[in-house]
């Protein structure tokens, strides 16, 4: 067994807010050793990023403040060191030399206004005492490690000049600079492509492989963590409410929190009705109390699958019915380089010749990687995005040129709901004035008190309570922030809707809860939706056909389950194959992998 690294005893942080003291983390421990990896998986507001941040002494001062336990860290040259206990200028020593952080949003972790280059060889240069030039040799050898394409130029590269994933290697790189003992990544994949993702935790595998660095790895996905990590500690409210081998929670899960968390992600090799979510197996009694449901409550649930036939029913009827959308040969062209006069000589074809329809009541499903023109297809339809090229049709209208004052009318029948809720909300006014605004600017009802009703009618519809009208979009969660931008969706009554990575930000439960709530809506409204993801999961689990893009054109078309079951394109095969699926033949695998690999 190898030697302790870090120990986290009985540790509680408080955080003081202007109404109360809200205690973040309460009373955790455990326990890392050399060359392990531990998983700690929780929900938003679960203290899982809180506790990462005591180990590393960032925790901000106020309002928050560690109360008592002690967070041992085991140094080579200066034995135990109780981390709550040390000077911020000794702590300062630590960090980055023997422990370093991974930020889950690289894009807020890097000064936008100095290039990516400088930015690590200043990380090297203040703990290594070495010289500018050594450090920059460094840098440029620590960013090919990282496997960063042309990494000399990503030297002299600007933060908004590369991609998400990029970014992230950015940050590897330069928390790897000083070959730190522990490695704590917090959320280090979950805005990311499956296929990036996969190459980020390999490379951290790696990594950990040559320097024998332990990781502390913060998610809100148990999947994610499946082939990762030794160890899974999961985190609910504050509290650890279970840990222990990562073949003993995903074989054998004892709290009904662990179980919903394994259950409310979607599934590949099936098609369920319904998403299981953690009310389904939990709830919290007055006292404040978990209280487990009847498993057989839940066993019809999680089994209710869609049957072939069922499946083969439901398309006849669906097929038979009238197209809404029709588009043909659209292209989507971006002017990168322009001549001496101002004429455009080099584009980025970010949609390149796309022809599909869509049918009233289907959902169909747009699926690819970062950059794949998915996206800007979706805006072009509704010609947030003007068209260079192609024929846009919906209801048997040619919208393609249509003018902006008749475009504008057409669009409380054409909606989109965007990725990030938070942004897509103005924060100076109340959700339900963001809701009953679309309703004044397209003259629906006959004043502001019929429009109030319908606004609290739609809040209801999409599990939200009448008060929270009167509330703003900083009081809400994330998930609670996507159903009032659905709620607002639906308040013109429109027939299509474009859900652009509506739930790709979200925890997996919280994704689960809204990924049923638009399926129900759809049932009950006759709702088309096109339904934008990186995530091939989420997209079967919504879809009955699926586009995969690729480069701005159509890689494969065709049924969902079809697709997933036999993808007959490279590219999707590499994007299914990229999924961490949690199964126990793969997690298996992996144990054994590591022990044949001496680690």
């Amino acid at each position: 067994m190898k030697e302790l690294l870090l120990e986290v005893k009985n540790v509680v942080v408080e955080f003081q807010t202007e109404d109360e003291v809200v205690t973040a983390v309460d009373g955790i421990s455990f326990s890392l050793r050399r060359g392990e990896t531990i998983g700690i998986v929780g929900e938003s507001g679960s203290g899982k990023s809180v506790s990462a941040l005591s180990a590393m002494g960032l925790i901000p001062s106020p309002p928050g403040r560690i109360v008592s336990g002690q967070i041992t860290y085991h140094s080579k040259e200066k034995g135990p060191v109780d981390l709550v206990q040390l000077p911020a200028d000794e702590m300062r020593k630590l960090r980055g030399n023997e422990l370093a952080m991974i930020f889950q949003e690289p894009m807020t972790s890097l000064n936008p206004v100095i290039t990516c280059g400088n930015q690590v060889v200043e990380a090297i240069m203040l703990h290594q005492k070495i010289k500018k030039k050594d450090a920059e040799q460094k840098t440029l050898e620590l960013f090919k490690k990282v496997k960063l394409p042309r990494p000399e130029h990503i030297m002299t590269a600007y933060p908004h000049q590369i991609s998400g994933g990029q970014k992230q290697r950015v940050m590897i790189a330069m928390a790897m600079s000083c070959n730190p003992n522990i490695l704590i990544a917090d959320e280090p994949t979950t805005a990311l492509d499956v296929t990036v993702q996969k190459t980020i935790l390999d490379l951290m595998l790696d990594l950990q492989r040559e320097k024998e660095m332990s990781i502390l790895f913060i998610t809100h996905d148990l999947g994610v963590i499946a082939e990762l990590a030794d160890k899974v500690v999961v985190m609910y409210k504050g509290k650890i409410v279970e840990q222990g081998s990562v073949l003993d929670i995903f074989n054998n899960p004892q709290h009904p929190y662990t179980k919903g968390l394994l259950a409310c992600r979607p599934p590949l090799d099936v098609r369920l009705k319904h998403l299981p979510t953690i009310n389904d197996f939990m709830e919290v009694d007055a006292a404040g109390a978990i209280v487990e449901k009847e498993q057989t409550v839940n066993e019809a649930l999680y089994h209710a699958e869609i049957t072939t036939e069922e499946r083969k029913q439901w398309h006849t009827e669906l097929y038979s019915r009238p197209k809404i959308l029709e588009v043909k040969n659209v292209k989507t062209y971006f002017p990168v380089n322009k001549s001496f006069f101002g004429k455009p000589t080099e584009f980025v074809k970010a949609v390149d010749d796309v022809s599909f329809d869509v049918y009233e009541g289907e959902t169909l499903g747009l699926v690819g990687e970062s950059g794949c023109g998915k996206t800007t297809l979706g805006r072009t339809i509704l010609r947030l995005v003007e068209p260079t090229a192609g024929l846009i049709s919906f209801k048997k209208q040619d919208i393609t040129a249509l003018p902006a004052n008749e475009m504008r009318a057409l669009r409380s029948d054409m909606q989109i709901i965007f990725q990030d809720p938070y942004s897509s909300l103005n924060p100076q006014i109340t959700v339900g004035e963001a809701i009953i605004e679309p309703m004044r600017v397209h003259n629906l009802y006959k004043n502001d008190k019929e429009r109030k009703e319908k606004a609290m009618d739609l809040l209801r519809r999409v599990n939200l309570t009448e008060k929270q009208f009167y509330r703003y979009p900083h009081e809400f969660s994330g998930g609670q922030r996507q159903r009032v931008c659905i709620a607002r969706a639906l308040a013109l009554s429109p027939h299509f809707i474009i859900c652009d990575e509506s739930v790709s930000a979200l925890d997996v439960s919280v994704q689960a809860q809204v990924l049923n709530l638009l399926n129900d809506l759809k049932k009950e409204f006759k709702f088309t939706y096109i339904f934008i993801s990186h995530n091939l999961s989420v997209v079967k689990f919504m879809s009955d056909r699926m586009i995969v893009m690729n480069k701005g054109q159509i890689e494969e078309m065709g049924d969902a389950d079809d697709i997933c079951d036999n993808p007959q394109s490279e590219y999707t095969c590499k994007l299914i194959n990229s999924i961490p699926k949690g199964r126990m033949e793969d997690i298996i695998r992996s144990i054994e992998n590591k022990k044949k690999l001496a680690f």
